[in-house]
């Protein structure tokens, strides 16, 4: 999909708010340091609560046999930034967040090893219909669009917000319309539902007489935290969760105006995939035990939690 805006990876100008936070991964992946550097001063919260999780034959009974013989899946994973998923250390270290985790813990239950590849939040959902991976992770929203090529096992309840540089009132408290928008420069991350959200209301503006906005895509979420600094976009629209984690840390200079739509998240597999079952019956194993419970509180998303798993739910209205 062609869509208004910028498509730009301003790297000297990320370099320098390498001591900032980068957005979550719903926005945009990262797989060259850009965001995972951005999120450095961002340290892992501690605690284990995948340690004690144990195999469920009930649920990994479920898997086909050939999963169960081999004891391994590929996952795609987007890496760009925390709570989601991020680099507290720096690319080449090891990647911890509350989708890791969940990930983690829900392959546990089943028995089996999960062989984790970063890749850009774009390119994931086309990698697992091509067969590249066996499911995949970057806060994918559930959407009507994407629920015709792909199937969804949820696990959170997160969703599109926006947030702005501190002390830029002119959008008041919250944004709830997207005319508020209108005749100002937008930053979202590539493939994300924010860019589609932003493209299919864009006629909005121009019905009330307004100019319309600029959408600005990016491909990693330190360059659009650059943008918004430096004044080239007024506003991000991104993830409810990454974006309240965000502003409440000082370092970043960033407010959130509030949630504008919420979304189920959940494990990405290809159509009509074999592994939907099994997954969701491990999710709500880690609901019934508690082990989910513990791992949103540690990743501060307890606000996101969904009493069951399920596959393929309706978009929300």
């Amino acid at each position: 999909m062609n869509l208004p805006g910028t498509r730009t990876r301003p790297r000297l100008a990320a370099l320098a708010l390498l001591p900032l936070l980068a957005l979550t991964a719903c926005g945009s992946g990262d797989t060259d340091g850009a965001a995972g550097a951005g999120a450095q001063a961002a340290a892992a919260p501690s605690g284990n609560p995948v340690a004690a999780v144990r195999k469920v034959e009930s649920a990994a009974k479920l898997l086909p046999a050939d999963v169960r013989k081999k004891g391994t899946l590929r996952i795609g994973s987007s890496t760009g930034g925390p709570p989601a998923a991020y680099y507290p250390n720096g690319t080449g270290k090891k990647a911890v967040g509350q989708d890791i985790e969940l990930a983690d813990a829900a392959a546990k239950v089943l028995g089996i090893e999960l062989r984790r590849q970063d890749a850009s939040f774009e390119t994931i959902l086309p990698a697992l219909e091509s067969g590249k991976y066996d499911l995949g992770t970057g806060n994918f929203g559930v959407t009507a669009e994407r629920l015709k090529t792909i199937d969804f096992v949820t696990y959170i309840n997160d969703g599109q917000g926006f947030a702005v540089k501190t002390g830029d009132t002119s959008f008041g408290k919250k944004i709830t319309d997207l005319k508020q928008l209108c005749g100002r420069n937008i930053g979202v991350g590539a493939g994300t539902t924010f860019e589609a959200t932003l493209d299919a209301q864009k006629a909005r503006c121009t019905r009330a007489g307004k100019k319309p906005y600029d959408v600005q895509v990016f491909s990693d979420n330190g360059a659009t935290l650059t943008a918004l600094q430096q004044g080239r976009i007024d506003v991000i629209m991104s993830t409810i969760n990454g974006l309240r984690h965000q502003a409440s840390k000082s370092a970043s200079h960033t407010t959130f105006l509030g949630e504008f739509h919420r979304l189920d998240v959940g494990f990405a597999f290809k159509k009509d995939s074999r592994l939907t079952k099994a997954f969701q019956a491990a999710v709500n194993e880690l609901i019934k035990d508690g082990t989910y419970e513990r791992i949103l509180k540690k990743w501060g998303t307890s606000a996101s939690a969904i009493e069951t798993s399920r596959v393929n739910p309706p978009e929300h209205a």
